[in-house]
């Protein structure tokens, strides 16, 4: 694993200003920019970054669902779950502001993943 200094991309002006409010409900709803503006570069790069967060929270509540039947290990990963989904919805709100902004930036240690292209 690699700890590279994340990179923000820019955008076309045009479509920014255009798909704005699609690219910051990508992370309510990461699909909506597909449905609404798929040709976007901007709106897929926030849907991109808003699925990557619905992965890991899904990840997160699978995890938490295991464990949870072992007593005190249990409570530990509820716990960290919480943290964790703490985190996520920072991560989330910081992913509105950027698109917001008319910014392609990364989240924070997840936001380098690349599922849609």
């Amino acid at each position: 694993m690699s700890f590279e200094k994340a990179t923000i991309e820019v955008g076309d002006p045009m479509d920014i200003k255009e798909n704005k409010v699609y690219a910051v409900l990508a992370y309510l709803l990461f699909f909506l920019p597909l449905i609404a503006c798929p040709q976007s570069r901007f709106a897929r790069y926030h849907a991109n970054q808003g699925l990557i967060l619905l992965i890991a929270a899904v990840g997160i509540n699978i995890v938490t669902q295991i464990f949870s039947i072992i007593p005190l290990i249990g409570l530990l990963f509820l716990l960290l779950s919480w943290a964790l989904s703490i985190a996520l919805l920072v991560f989330m709100i910081l992913g509105m502001v950027n698109a917001g902004s008319g910014q392609m930036k990364p989240l924070p240690l997840i936001g380098n993943f690349t599922i849609l292209k």
